[in-house]
C-alpha cells in the first residue's frame, strides 16, 4: 500500500513537470529573429499527440512572440540607423567640425651627404728642406696664417745681389740722362753736330731698359725667398697628412691640407620622376644621422642623369659658422618645392561608403552628404586631402550611422 502511494505521487510530480515544461520556448540559434522560436510540445511531437492532447486538455495557452518588424541582421548599421528614424521619427543627432582649405606644403625628401666646400692642398712653390710647421692636425686657419717654412738657403744673398745690380742700373740710367741733356744744350748753341743725339738716345734707352730688367730680379728674388714661407689660401681646419721637419718638398708638393667647413653643402640625388619640379633657388631643411638641422638653398640641379641609377645629381648649399656639421655625414633633405590647396583632417573622420571609397560625410542644409577623397600626405599632425569644397562642415562624430541623402540634426562640436 505505501509503495502504490510512493509511485502514484512521482506519477504526479511528473505531469506536473511536464506540464510545465510545455509551455515554454526552444528557441534555436541562426535562424533569424522569430525563425528559431517553438515551442517545447510543438518539437517532441511535430504533428500533435497524447502530449499536445493533455496540453490542450489543460487549457495552457502555448504562444511564440516576436515583434512585428524585427531588424534583419543582413542589414548595415547605416541601414539599420535609418530604418530606425523611419520608425521612430526623431531625426539622428550627429557632431560637425568646420574645415578650410590650407596651403599644403609640397616637398620632395632626397638622401644623400654633407660635403666640405672645398678641401685644398697648400702647395709649394719653391723646392727646399722644411724648416718649421706652424700648425697641427684639426687647427683653424684663417687666410694668411703661417702653415710651414723652408729653408731658404741663398735666396736672401740673392735678394740683396739684385738690389745691387738694380742700384748699378739706376745710377747708370741717371748718367745716360745727364749726357743726353748736355748734348741737346751743346747742340742748341752749335757746339755739337745735330747727328749726335742718336748715339746719347740709344745710351738713355739701354739705360732705361736695364734698370726695369734690374727691377724685375729684384721682385723675383724677393718673391723666391717669400715662397719660403707657406701660408694658408683659405680659412677651414688642417687636415693630414702634414709636413715634418726635415722633408724635402719640391715644387707642387703638399705641405697640409685645408678643409673649408663654412659654408657647406649636401649632395643627393632626384629621382627622374620628380625632376621636373627641382630648380635653383629652392629652400630645403637638411637633418644629419646625428641630429642636427640647418636650412640650405639648391644650388645646383643636373641636366644629365646618373647612368646607373637615372637619377639626378642635386646640391644644397647651406652654412655652417660653428663648424659643427663635419664633412661626409649621412643626411636627409626636404625641398620645399611650394604649396597646394588641400584639407588637413585626421584619420578618425575618415569612412567608407557602400562601395568601399574612401571618404568623408558632411552635412549641408541638414542632409548628409558623402565626399570621396583623395590622400596626398600622411603627417604626425593628420592627413592632406583633396576632393572637398574650399569649407565644409564634416561629421565628426556619428558618420557611421548616417548615410548620404539622410536628414540629421547638426551641432558643432564643443
Amino acid at each position: 500500500m505505501r509503495a502504490l502511494k510512493s509511485y502514484g505521487l512521482a506519477l504526479f510530480l511528473i505531469l506536473v513537470v511536464a506540464a510545465w515544461l510545455s509551455t515554454g520556448v526552444l528557441i534555436r540559434g541562426g535562424q533569424g529573429p522569430g525563425n528559431g522560436e517553438q515551442s517545447v510540445v510543438s518539437a517532441l511531437e511535430s504533428d500533435g499527440g497524447p502530449i499536445t492532447d493533455a496540453v490542450e486538455r489543460t487549457g495552457i495557452a502555448v504562444v511564440v512572440h516576436h515583434k512585428e518588424g524585427a531588424e534583419d541582421p543582413a542589414l548595415s548599421i547605416a541601414e539599420r540607423a535609418a530604418l530606425s528614424q523611419s520608425e521612430n521619427g526623431p531625426e539622428r543627432v550627429v557632431r560637425i567640425r568646420k574645415y578650410q582649405v590650407l596651403p599644403m606644403p609640397l616637398e620632395v625628401s632626397l638622401r644623400g651627404y654633407t660635403a666640405a666646400e672645398s678641401l685644398v692642398k697648400v702647395i709649394a712653390q719653391t723646392s727646399d728642406i722644411v724648416l718649421t710647421v706652424d700648425v697641427v692636425d684639426g687647427q683653424h686657419v684663417e687666410i694668411g696664417d703661417p702653415i710651414c717654412t723652408l729653408d731658404n738657403g741663398t735666396r736672401l744673398a740673392s735678394v740683396e745681389q739684385a738690389r745691387a745690380s738694380y742700384a748699378q742700373a739706376e745710377a747708370a740710367l741717371a748718367q745716360a740722362r745727364n749726357d743726353f741733356n748736355v748734348n741737346a744744350r751743346l747742340r742748341e748753341r752749335g757746339f755739337e753736330s745735330s747727328n749726335s743725339a742718336e748715339g746719347y738716345a740709344v745710351t738713355l734707352s739701354a739705360a732705361e731698359a736695364n734698370l726695369r730688367a734690374a727691377a724685375v730680379n729684384v721682385s723675383n728674388s724677393e718673391d723666391e725667398l717669400h715662397n719660403t714661407e707657406i701660408t694658408a689660401t683659405i680659412s677651414g681646419m688642417i687636415q693630414r697628412p702634414l709636413a715634418e721637419v726635415g722633408d724635402l718638398i719640391s715644387i707642387g708638393g703638399s705641405c697640409a691640407s685645408i678643409i673649408q667647413l663654412d659654408s657647406m653643402k649636401f649632395v643627393g640625388a632626384v629621382p627622374q620622376s620628380r625632376i621636373d619640379l627641382a630648380r635653383r633657388g629652392l629652400e630645403a631643411e637638411i637633418r644629419t644621422i646625428n641630429g642636427q638641422t640647418v636650412t640650405g638653398m639648391v644650388s645646383f640641379v643636373a641636366v644629365t642623369s646618373d647612368p646607373a641609377t637615372r637619377s639626378f645629381a642635386i646640391e644644397i648649399d647651406f652654412e655652417n659658422p660653428d663648424h659643427q656639421i663635419l664633412d661626409g655625414l649621412t643626411a636627409e633633405a626636404t625641398v620645399k618645392l611650394g604649396f597646394i590647396p588641400a584639407h588637413l583632417l585626421p584619420q578618425s573622420i575618415m569612412t567608407l561608403n557602400e562601395n568601399g571609397v574612401v571618404g568623408v560625410r558632411t552635412v549641408e542644409d541638414n542632409i548628409v552628404a558623402f565626399y570621396p577623397i583623395t590622400i596626398l600626405q600622411d603627417t604626425r599632425d593628420g592627413i592632406w586631402v583633396t576632393g572637398l569644397p574650399n569649407s565644409v562642415d564634416i561629421i565628426v562624430l556619428g558618420q557611421e550611422y548616417v548615410k548620404a541623402g539622410q536628414t540629421v540634426v547638426a551641432s558643432p562640436e564643443e
